[in-house]
């Protein structure tokens, strides 16, 4: 009865071929499989089913038993086919769990009978859920398996899955994740890194004593960042709305009120560009504290980052899919912004240096050049265009940025020009940035009434006038210093992959 297993074995007649060049018909064969399973009194969708146990569960209890065990134990468990042949008076497969484990089914003639051993061998495809119920063995190879009595079909697949030899393009498989998880051991890993990752996000910050709340996704006003909103409307107030940009406006609101360690971990919408580190839709984590500046907030910053490494990997050097290692350890260094660009280009840039010059400087590395573009917009693009590349993928705060790109941030306490703001780069792309919080209201006031006047002549990114965000400053704020931190980007740390893989389900355009 034990002579093989279903690892040895090829897979069953019919799967082997090119799914995509035989589509129709394969899908047009599991449909009559799907109304045969009917006329024969097998429910192919059954609404529940005996299972007493799951495979991860017998693997961790009978794993290490020796070959060609009868334990005596009857299990009911379900999981997805993945391989099967089907011989004579023996059938074996390979189930499946959500987790990734698996365990091998064995049917026999004098177990389940002829006619349910033949129903099995007609009509289980790969890709179906199968019920099996039976007594816990190992085979003569050591192979945990269940010798079953009886099967039940839990949810027949009416679609093939892909084929070894033939993996899946990226632009399938985020498409179709639900697929790319059935298949690909490393997709089910990236969806359990992130929620280790983001889980422990909120471990450190509670531990911190932060505390976590909830702010509007709807808005009647965008603001917290300079970016294109996505507008909709309400038909029940019959107003405009905005999906909101960034919750810091909101959660400025919360440390007025008190709540003087606030954070939050969600979704912010951009009506912007989407490439390797950029989605429309992406998850954030934002957080505040009372009497604290931005070289504060980056320390917590970086220790986050690296509580989150070590939760994932048991260390602060972190392992890319391609191998590669990465060190997270150890104090980061810091970068002028102004600083590095001078180096890079050989002429010292300032924030009082003319509008005029950086135009110049822009050209002459054929950088384009908006007419609504501020000085400090101009600094900005030279940076990224000069300096990141320097960084050579080693976690690097940039300190200190221009006054007129940073609406909402304190004046620097000793450089005209300039405000106290960080951003993290990593790999070469941001990965956080961190303020000490403008909280005088006078001054957001005249900040934001510049950001109006910039909208006004056209662009499109600029903030708004905000009257109930000041009504909130007004009431007085505490100094304090904040940080966003896109969750995306920490997890493209974390793993090396583009952003399009660290999103579960990424906004895509349809299918034609």
């Amino acid at each position: 009865m034990h002579a093989e297993d279903a690892r040895t074995a090829p897979a069953v007649a019919g799967e082997g071929v090119d799914a995509e060049d035989d589509l129709p018909e394969q899908m047009r064969i599991r449909h009559d499989k799907r109304e045969r399973l009917g006329r024969e009194g097998i429910e192919p969708y059954p609404v529940t089913l005996p299972v007493t146990t799951t495979i991860g569960a017998l693997r961790e209890e009978f794993g290490q038993l020796a070959a060609d065990t009868r334990t005596g134990v009857t299990s009911g468990i379900a999981g997805r086919v993945i391989f099967v042949r089907n011989a004579g008076k023996l059938c074996f497969a390979t189930l499946r769990s959500g987790d990734g484990t698996e365990i091998q089914a064995m049917l026999s003639l004098d177990q389940v009978g002829e006619e349910p051993l033949a129903q099995w061998k007609a009509l289980v495809d790969i890709g179906d859920h199968v019920f099996v119920e039976g007594e816990v063995i190992t085979s003569k190879r050591g192979e945990l398996s269940i010798l079953a009595n009886r099967w039940l079909m839990a949810a027949k697949a009416l679609r093939p899955l892909p084929v070894a030899h033939k993996p899946m393009n990226e632009d399938t498989r985020i498409r179709q994740r639900y697929v790319d998880l059935i298949v690909r051991p490393e997709a089910r890993q990236m969806a359990r890194t992130r929620v280790a990752a983001v889980g422990q996000l909120r471990r450190s910050l509670d531990q911190r004593g932060y505390l976590e709340i909830e702010t509007p996704m709807l808005q009647t006003m965008h603001g917290g960042a300079t970016a294109r909103p996505f507008v909709t409307t309400s038909n029940a107030f019959d107003i405009q709305l905005f999906l909101r940009i960034a919750p810091e406006l909101f959660l400025k609101r919360a440390v007025v009120g008190g709540i003087e360690r606030v954070y939050e971990i969600n979704r912010n919408f951009r009506n912007e560009g989407s490439d390797s580190t950029h989605s429309p839709e992406f998850a954030m984590l934002e957080f505040y504290q009372a009497y604290a500046d931005y070289r504060v907030m980056a320390t917590i910053t970086r220790e986050i980052i690296q509580e989150a490494a070590v939760a994932v990997f048991g260390s602060t050097t972190v392992t890319h899919l391609d191998g590669t290692m990465h060190d997270l350890s150890g104090i980061w260094p810091e970068v002028s912004l102004y600083g590095s660009l001078s180096e890079a280009i050989g002429e010292e840039i300032t924030p009082q240096t003319a509008r005029e010059r950086l135009v110049a400087l822009c050209e002459r590395a054929d950088l384009a050049v908006a007419p609504t573009w501020v000085t400090g917009k101009l600094v900005e693009e030279l940076f990224e265009h000069y300096v990141i590349e320097s960084f050579d993928g080693r976690p690097v705060f940039v300190m200190d940025y221009p006054v007129d790109t940073s609406p909402l941030v304190r004046d620097h306490r000793t450089e005209p020009g300039k405000v106290e703001k960080w951003d993290l780069y990593v790999n070469g792309y941001e990965q956080a940035t961190g303020y000490s919080e403008l909280v005088d209201p006078v001054i957001q006031r005249q900040r934001l009434m510049a950001q109006a006047e910039l909208g006004a002549k056209g662009d499109v990114e600029a903030m708004r006038l905000d009257e109930d965000f000041l009504r909130a400053l007004e009431h007085g704020m505490p100094p304090s210093g904040g940080v966003g931190m896109g969750i995306d980007r920490l997890l493209m740390t974390l793993t090396g992959l583009g952003i399009r893989e660290t999103v579960l389900f990424p906004l895509v355009k349809p299918e034609r």
